[in-house]
């Protein structure tokens, strides 16, 4: 007698007990920081102080150090604020809509999913306050506040200024759901901790967490409130700054596939970055049995789905300047593919449409060398999606005297650089001071990975079962037969 489950291959592998998930996901906050943290470090402080310096010096001299013209007005700034939004989706799409749909795969890189979403808000967040020039004086421009100038309020009829609400609301409510996940977690470090001052900090971060079951009741309804509260916004914040392009009449921006479009390329980049990361914590902190093949698989396939959508988006664009008609819409499309920025576009083709079809092939999607490339390539790609949307439809204006092209000087490329050095750096600090795998979540599905119970894929034969177990062919066919009394 042959069986064969098909059931999925387990969630956590290696036999763990919830002592051993406990040891191992602690150990790297208890412990020194290895050699590879510092290592990881190191580099990122110096991304992070070089490209300080040269955003330093760009902000004491004015914007103009930037490479922007009279037609591009709008270039790397806006381009990287729309990247690192996009980025920051991944977390709460993993954290609240895969939580509300109970996909018990999600446990272990949800939380620094989560953290990768406030870092990359945070640095998407950088980009505005910059683009001011003069930031300091910055809360007389940005908010609606009584001063000395006269009446000088926003204008509540900008995108941009829906950006403002939209994109701190959903830096609030990531910021609440992400730290109610951590509360669990902080009191089994705080019950642990050898050092006062550590047991201090972890209390204080518990907010007196007991474990009682009316407490993992309070915690559960509040974790479903905020995953309530957080779907919307994977839909909302994206949807809102691509109406930064699309309510304007700019051809080539003035689209209406621009909000799911933009929503679907959030989501592909943002996963994408979610496979970069993970495969590194992984390595680094010795993480395979949690963070499995099973996690990088299901990650990579949407990655494939997001990507077709992507691919879609594209040629429905052409489709519809062609049928529009208007010779300023298709001019805007064909200059993109043929112009002066022709290997921005083909590289963006290259990078979000064709490389991750690959995934298609399970050899590939389950290798890990192959993903953290592709993971890699695909957030290349979205850059320069969003590179190719601003710029090539800026630098061609309708007076063929304003037509100027876009030249990066290096104060454009370092400050891109200082927002590297600032999330790599706040991403390893939260990795060694905070649990990087959501613990309590992660041992509410251990049962069902268990090796003993949750076997994957497994060919058991009669030599498996004991002889007083085993049941013959005719005493099975007779079980299974439907009673007529």
């Amino acid at each position: 007698m042959e069986i064969v489950s098909k059931v999925r291959e387990p969630l956590v592998t290696g036999g763990k007990t919830y002592k051993d998930i406990t040891e191992d996901v602690c150990r790297p906050v208890e412990a020194a920081p290895n050699v590879r943290w510092l290592g990881g470090m190191a580099i990122a402080l110096v991304l992070l102080f070089t490209g300080g310096y040269f955003m330093g010096e760009m902000l004491w001299y004015g914007i103009g150090k930037w490479g922007l013209n009279k037609s591009v007005q709008w270039a790397w700034d806006i381009t990287n604020f729309v990247w690192w939004v996009g980025i920051g989706h991944a977390g709460t799409l993993i954290s609240a809509v895969l939580l509300l749909f109970r996909q018990k795969w999600r446990t272990s890189i949800n939380r620094a999913a989560e953290a990768m979403t406030i870092f990359a808000v945070i640095c998407a967040l950088l980009w505005p306050v910059i683009h001011m020039g003069r930031p300091w004086v910055g809360m007389y421009w940005a908010l609606p506040l009584p001063n000395a100038f006269g009446s000088l309020w926003v204008n509540f009829n900008s995108p941009l200024l829906w950006d403002v609400f939209a994109i701190s609301t959903y830096f609030s409510v990531s910021l609440v759901f992400w730290f109610i996940g951590l509360i669990p977690d902080f009191a089994t470090i705080r019950d642990r901790a050898v050092s006062p001052v550590s047991r201090l900090i972890y209390g204080a971060l518990s907010m007196g967490f007991n474990g009682s079951a009316k407490t993992w009741m309070h915690y559960e309804s509040v974790s479903l409130i905020l995953a309530g509260l957080s779907t919307p916004l994977v839909l909302s914040v994206h949807t809102i700054v691509s109406f930064d392009f699309a309510t304007s009449v700019i051809p080539g921006w003035h689209t209406t596939i621009f909000p799911p479009y933009f929503v679907a390329g959030a989501i592909f980049s943002g996963f994408a970055m979610v496979l970069t990361l993970m495969l590194i914590t992984r390595k680094l902190y010795k993480l395979e049995d949690y963070i499995t093949m099973e996690h990088i698989e299901m990650m990579n396939i949407i990655i494939t789905v997001t990507g077709s959508i992507v691919g879609i988006a594209y040629i429905t664009e052409f489709f519809i300047a062609w049928y529009s008609g208007v010779e300023y819409e298709q001019y805007a499309f064909v200059n993109r593919m043929t112009g002066q920025y022709w290997w921005a576009y083909w590289s963006m083709m290259g990078c979000n449409v064709i490389s991750p079809q690959l995934f298609y092939f399970k050899k590939i999607r389950t290798n890990l060398y192959i993903t953290f490339a592709l993971s890699i390539v695909v957030n290349i790609g979205m850059w320069f999606e969003r590179f190719v949307i601003i710029v090539t439809s800026l630098h061609r204006d309708f007076l063929p005297s304003s037509w100027l092209y876009f030249h990066p000087t290096i104060h454009d490329v370092m400050t891109y650089v200082f927002t590297f050095g600032l999330f790599f750096t706040l991403f390893l600090l939260f990795s060694k001071f905070f649990p990087v795998v959501n613990m309590a979540e992660v041992k509410s599905i251990l049962a069902d990975s268990d090796s003993k119970v949750y076997r994957g894929r497994r060919t058991i034969s009669d030599e498996d079962v004991p002889a007083e177990h085993r049941t013959s062919q005719e005493e099975v066919v007779e079980a299974a037969a439907p009673s007529i009394f």
